[in-house]
């Protein structure tokens, strides 16, 4: 485990776990880091908005479905988009990374086809976090909107955009971020999910097939790397905090 070797793969001998481990990471990590950043910052946006005096009247209308859709795990609502994108509108490939047939390289033409493949399990995850989100930033910017350095900076007459964006957003986010940490592996899960219903050369299928050829060396593999990210991910989360709230350094002095 120190060195990472797991042994040989037994339902692709003579494979060895740690390279097939490695063929499908980078494709996970893309995944997971952009969908994850998107539906942050969307969601945490949209509910600072919604949350602010003098907010657009149609972002009334979007909370709505974006909590429904939060209700819908990943794996359901990445089938739904594979039925109605992919299979009724044939907007976007159905499944896989990239054109059946095509050998990976470095060409732009081979990036756009990977774009094209990635942007339905993208979809799913984003659609299915960024209620949560949305609704979790709601909530703390209705309590920020009421504390005394906030109407200690109207009273200042600071412009409404400084308030919003220095006061406002960047006390809120406080909690967020700490969510962010904590429901980590439940997202990982849900984004190992989508990866097998569209057949994403990640993580997750590499699990999914593990678990069917009874791989038993793989799966333990690709459960202890799952593990590992995770812990890593969280440590990255509790370093970045002191620089997003600078008062949990002076309380430690």
């Amino acid at each position: 485990m120190s060195r990472f070797d797991f042994n040989y793969s037994i339902a692709s001998f003579p494979r060895k776990v740690t390279d097939m481990i490695w063929e499908g990471l980078p494709w996970t990590i893309v995944l997971l880091s952009v969908t994850s950043v998107l539906a942050f910052l969307i969601g945490n946006l949209l509910g600072a908005f919604q949350a602010w005096p003098g907010a657009p009247t149609w972002l009334q209308f979007v909370m709505p479905p974006l909590l429904a859709l939060n209700a819908v795990p990943f794996f359901l609502l990445g089938l739904m988009l594979v039925y109605i994108v992919g299979f009724r509108l044939q907007w976007l490939p159905l499944y896989g990374g990239y054109t059946a047939g095509a050998i990976p390289h470095w060409s732009v033409s081979f990036v756009f086809d990977v774009i094209e493949h990635s942007i339905l399990p993208a979809l799913a995850i984003i659609l299915g976090s960024i209620g949560g989100w949305a609704l979790g930033m709601r909530a703390m910017m209705v309590t920020t909107q009421g504390e005394d350095y906030v109407v200690f900076a109207e009273a200042k007459g600071l412009k409404p955009r400084t308030v919003f964006l220095n006061y406002g957003i960047r006390n809120a986010m406080l909690p967020q971020a700490t969510a962010l940490a904590l429901i980590l592996g439940q997202f990982v899960s849900g984004a190992v999910l989508v990866e097998i219903i569209f057949g994403y050369p990640g993580i997750g299928t590499l699990l999914f097939q593990g678990i069917k050829g009874s791989d038993f060396f793989l799966v333990q593999g690709i459960v202890f790397i799952l593990i590992i990210a995770i812990g890593l991910a969280t440590l990255i989360l509790d370093l970045i905090y002191p620089l997003l709230d600078p008062r949990i350094v002076n309380r430690g002095t």
